[in-house]
């Protein structure tokens, strides 16, 4: 029997609940062996060869070689986990999440600082705020792009 999961009709939310869990068990495993230097070093080298190593699906090993967080998140990712990626790349948090909203780094953090998004509009699908899909990267209608083969980030 399912679970009931009203939660899902948070917008701009994706609920890292045990299915999800589940479904992105081995690339949040990825990401974690990029906490050691040898493993960053390896994957920087040969992105594909790497990727190849670990028990992912084709869609998760292109959703990382893309960049693209919003998709990682979708096959199951982890924010926790996927920052590994972008600490990687020498990114900050605030420059990884600005990319996940569309915003960049200086309006994330301005954002933030300002006390994060209003729930005004935003509490459940169908209104009209900004963090509605609709006004969204990763929205309706968004198709993930696809890296292309040995693409290095």
């Amino acid at each position: 029997m399912a679970l009931d999961k009203p939660y899902k009709d948070v917008p701009g939310t994706i609920i890292f609940d045990a299915e999800q869990s589940r479904k992105g068990y081995w690339l949040n495993q990825f990401c974690m062996s990029l906490m050691k230097a040898e493993n960053r070093e390896r994957f920087k080298a040969d992105e594909r060869a790497y990727l190849d190593e670990w028990a992912m699906t084709e869609e998760q090993k292109q959703a990382v070689l893309a960049r693209d967080l919003n998709w990682c998140m979708r096959t199951g990712g982890n924010i926790y986990f996927l920052a590994k990626i972008g600490a990687t790349d020498g990114k900050s948090f605030q420059q990884m999440a600005g990319s996940m909203t569309g915003m960049t780094e200086e309006e994330y953090r301005n954002m933030m600082l300002g006390g994060g998004r209003s729930a005004e509009g935003n509490r459940y699908l169908g209104e009209d705020g900004d963090a509605q899909p609709q006004h969204q990267p990763q929205g309706k209608g968004h198709e993930p792009q696809q890296a292309a083969p040995g693409k290095k980030g």
